[in-house]
């Protein structure tokens, strides 16, 4: 079996990116951060990716994944 590259910015948003299952996303964000005890994250919310300049001309800017 082989693995998607998470290095790949669409296999990390198809990853990570899931309203549904956002355990991944949260492991991740933990082992990265190497938070423990109470200072985990314990949940997140994923939010839009698209970005839109509050200044006409700015360009727009999309994230893999946007979490709060």
């Amino acid at each position: 079996m082989q693995f998607a590259d998470i290095k790949n910015d669409i296999a990390f948003r198809k990853i990570f990116g899931n309203e549904q299952k956002t355990a991944p996303l949260i492991s991740f964000l933990n082992a990265s951060l190497e938070l423990e005890g109470n200072h985990q994250v314990v949940g997140v919310t994923i939010a839009n990716p698209y970005q839109f300049p509050r200044i006409a001309g700015e360009k727009a800017t999309i994230l893999d994944v946007r979490a709060i």
